[in-house]
């Protein structure tokens, strides 16, 4: 039975030559669409032969051409490709944290159409250079005497530590020794650097005192680290940024404030006890560094700014050229940091800040259109607004949870984890949570125009 088997496959050629094959094929490289056509006969002869596959249908000319048909369709998809976030998580990690803005977009797709003037001073005739796209509108925005952009904030500890205190000690508060994302740890990045770890105080407590005694002539510099992805509560006490700038003068170091978000407008009123970039100029630190595609709302960067001569030490250093940033990244870094010069205006054209100031009552709106919108198409599924907590995401505001509203879905046709995977599947991957076998769509990441895409594929889902 399984030669018999066998012998019923078609060949490549048969299989190329197929009008609606031949249709998915079009636009292939002809080599890319005969090793799809071969991988699937491979799988086929090897269900065959290990037994898993004895059936006629498994080998029917049907079958083959919606199994190579299906497999062309999956070969076809990009594997960095949009996605919808249904989660609430505003800086999802894992689908790419901050959502640029429009202007941001625009800026990006502009400068990558064409040349540039990325490392050339059409004004002057002469090569250029590439801090300078940036430098003008954060040195306004912020205040600072100079700035630097590397390709994350890890980065810009690296160089900054490489930079100061390279061969000297540079003194940490054990309460701050963090670990960010993927298992780096600001200890690690000071041993790779080039600079000596001092520790200073206690995991909870840690006073001025602590600083001061662990000063000596090989002191590079004092760090204070935010503690942006975790909390320590209870008995604690650290030393804040403005002291320790105070001591750094007094003892004649510089002082790096490692910021993390890179929060620029205050938003305590909406409950968000963040340290802004405004904070962290006024606090006296001598650098300051922090991400581009957290709270800023833009391109995954590091940001540097502060006394113009630790910046152009930095500007120097061998490490600048490996971590440099590309055209793109620096298109929508200036045009993201451009928004900031009206506070209120980046609140509503920022994506990043507009989902995190969206009042419960918008996104209960928001819901009821959502389940509106799905009923519409599917009458008989259950779709329930809900109170939802969303959270921020991207290793910021620990403990901090964003009060907005849901639509929340069941089915006695399909289990949620079935729903949930064939969202997950689809061209356009739509990504949800899954809570007491229901599908929960958060509405604080979900557009407007996604609704209906979400929509539509649930009823294609529950058909």
């Amino acid at each position: 039975m399984n030669r018999e088997l066998l012998r019923r496959l078609p060949k490549v050629d048969e299989i190329l030559n197929d009008p609606e094959v031949a249709d998915q094929i079009a636009s292939m490289p002809h080599e890319q669409a005969v090793d799809v056509v071969r991988s699937v006969l491979d799988e086929k002869r090897r269900a065959i032969l290990s037994g898993e596959e004895t059936s006629e249908d498994f080998v029917s000319h049907d079958r083959v051409m919606r199994d190579v048909t299906e497999h062309i369709i999956f070969s076809c998809r990009k594997s960095l490709r949009p996605v919808v976030n249904g989660t609430g998580v505003i800086l999802h990690t894992n689908l790419g944290r901050a959502e640029l803005s429009k202007k941001a977009k625009q800026a990006v797709a502009e400068v990558a159409d064409r040349y540039s003037t990325l490392e050339y001073d059409p004004e002057a005739g002469h090569r250029g250079s590439r801090h300078t796209h940036v430098e003008g509108i954060i040195r306004k925005i912020t205040g600072a005497e100079a700035c630097m952009v590397v390709n994350n904030n890890a980065a810009a500890t690296m160089i900054v530590l490489a930079a100061i205190g390279a061969g000297k000690e540079m003194i940490v508060s054990r309460g701050e020794l963090v670990e960010i994302g993927g298992a780096f740890r600001i200890p690690d990045i000071m041993e790779q650097s080039g600079a000596t770890l001092r520790e200073v105080g206690t995991t909870n407590k840690t006073r001025l005192k602590d600083y001061e005694n662990a000063i000596t002539e090989n002191t590079g510099a004092l760090m204070k680290v935010h503690t942006s992805n975790y909390r320590v509560i209870g008995f604690t006490e650290d030393v804040p940024v403005e002291d320790l700038a105070d001591l750094g003068r007094k003892r004649g170091l510089p002082v790096i404030y490692d910021l993390g978000g890179g929060l620029m407008v205050d938003l305590t009123d909406r409950g968000i006890d963040e340290p802004t970039v405004e904070y962290g100029m006024k606090s006296g630190a001598d650098v300051i560094l922090f991400s581009g595609d957290k709270l800023l709302g833009g391109p995954q960067a590091g940001i540097i700014i502060g006394k113009k001569k630790y910046i152009d030490r930095m500007k120097k250093h061998p490490l600048a050229r490996i971590l440099r940033v590309d055209k793109m990244t620096l298109a929508g870094l200036e045009a993201t940091f451009e928004q900031y010069y009206d506070p209120e205006e980046a609140k509503r054209s920022i994506p990043v800040l507009r989902m995190l100031t969206r009042s419960k009552e918008d996104l209960t709106r928001d819901a009821e259109r959502m389940r509106a919108k799905i009923l519409e198409r599917v009458p008989d599924a259950e779709v329930a607004v809900e109170r939802s907590m969303g959270m921020i995401g991207g290793g910021t505001t620990p403990g901090i949870l964003l009060e907005g509203a849901a639509a929340v879905l069941s089915s006695r046709k399909r289990s949620a984890a079935y729903i949930e995977e064939q969202l997950r599947l689809g061209d356009l991957p739509i990504i949800v949570r899954v809570h007491e076998n229901r599908i929960v769509i958060d509405m604080r990441t979900v557009s407007e125009p996604e609704q209906d895409m979400i929509a539509e594929k649930l009823a294609e889902i529950l058909a």
